[in-house]
């Protein structure tokens, strides 16, 4: 199992300790690019796949580097990852 096979799997667990960063390597391997939401974008984030070109906007979490289930629910929701993969 891969270093980003553990990632998906740890993903799929909803962990409450899931950070910005793991969440970014998935999101990279799946083919989504960060892109910051212009010049006041503040913690805004968007991910855009190249070649989809679906978007998915989120909201990069501060102080902490943790992020909350909703936006974990919301990535699996659509990447549509299931415990099957």
């Amino acid at each position: 199992m891969t270093k980003i096979d553990k990632l998906i799997a740890r993903l799929l667990r909803k962990p409450t300790d899931f950070t910005w960063d793991e969440l970014v390597k998935v999101l990279a391997y799946h083919g989504f690019e960060e892109r910051t939401k212009g010049k006041t974008g503040g913690s805004r984030r968007a991910f855009v796949n190249v070649k989809t070109g679906q978007i998915i906007s989120l909201h990069k979490p501060h102080p902490e580097n943790t992020v909350k289930r909703y936006i974990l629910d919301q990535v699996l929701m659509t990447l549509d990852l299931s415990d099957d993969e």
